[in-house]
């Protein structure tokens, strides 16, 4: 997760928490920890991808800068559907006011190396360095944010497709991980006579299940299923079970040729401008053409330059 601006700022968060969406952390302390980061002054959050880039932006992480775009990725896997912590990330952004781009390598299992990565940010440089060109400008797409797609083939791509949001996402598979474990959750409310006389307040013998309460600056949930008298013992059996989500990965059928996953599938680079609500609005659609095609020539011309150069030496 990388705001951009002159002095390179740089948040990013602690483990890699792909799918979790517009999950924000609220009344918990997260911590930011500086890391070594070549060419600029970087922090590990340990929230969510929304919390890091909120906090650069609010100023308190980095007040001597207002950067100018974030970037949200690389992101593993393609940021096609509607979980993408990457977009999510780019979109609070954009509340914000700041130009921001999410960025996804279409991840292979088995197939995808680590040089991948390396490779996708190179391709995506071109967009990066137009993107910047245009902010300074003043020119670059307003309202929306790019999405950009990089296929599992980063050193090989085929070119930049404009492209919509496939709405796509992989079948969610829950595992068991651990058998049920009764245990047997047994309380004495003369060992905590004030949690006991507080409880009591609420009305002898009333209902309180599943009723918590730090005790003595422990972190141990007390939990109550019903208010005795005091002494008594109460005793309860308590079924944990345990529970792993993993994604499964779907055959894409019946994708229109515009999507961002079917360009990816064919070998291209897929650039999709979303709205703050994660949407494609159709009056966009022709500025960011023009503006992906003027980057792209760009980009080219700038490939060109060197070879002209030498040509004219040789002549």
């Amino acid at each position: 997760m990388v705001p951009c601006s002159c002095s390179h700022p740089s948040g990013t968060f602690e483990r890699d928490k792909p799918a979790c969406g517009y999950s924000i952390t609220i009344r918990e302390t997260i911590t930011a920890t500086s890391v070594d980061f070549t060419g600029a002054k970087a922090f590990e959050i340990s929230g969510t991808p929304v919390d890091c880039v909120s906090l650069a932006l609010s100023g308190r992480l980095f007040p001597w800068s207002s950067p100018a775009l974030v970037i949200s990725g690389i992101n593993t896997g393609p940021n096609c559907g509607f979980h993408s912590s990457a977009i999510a990330a780019a979109r609070e952004a954009l509340v914000y006011g700041v130009p921001s781009i999410a960025i996804s390598l279409n991840w292979k299992k088995d197939e995808t190396k680590d040089s991948d990565f390396k490779d996708a940010a190179q391709a995506c440089l071109p967009l990066i360095n137009a993107a910047l060109d245009d902010i300074e400008k003043g020119t670059f797409l307003r309202g929306c944010l790019l999405n950009i797609g990089v296929p599992s083939a980063p050193s090989a791509i085929k070119g930049f497709k404009l492209t919509k949001q496939s709405g796509y996402s992989p079948a969610q598979s829950w595992q068991a991980v651990s058998a049920s474990r009764p245990s047997s959750a047994t309380h004495f409310m003369g060992m905590h006579q004030s949690l006991g006389i507080q409880l009591a307040q609420l009305g002898k013998d009333a209902s309180a299940a599943a009723a918590a309460r730090r005790v003595s600056g422990q972190r141990k949930a007390v939990e109550v299923e019903s208010v005795a008298t005091a002494g008594k013992q109460e005793t309860r059996e308590v079924v944990k079970k345990l529970f792993r989500a993993e994604f499964v990965e779907r055959q894409h059928q019946g994708l229109d040729e515009d999507t961002d996953l079917r360009a990816l599938e064919n070998g291209f680079v897929s650039v999709t401008p979303l709205n703050v609500h994660g949407q494609v609005e159709p009056e966009i659609q022709a500025p960011a053409s023009d503006w992906l095609s003027a980057a792209v020539s760009l980009e080219k011309e700038k490939e060109a330059a060197p070879a002209t150069a030498e040509a004219h030496s040789a002549a």
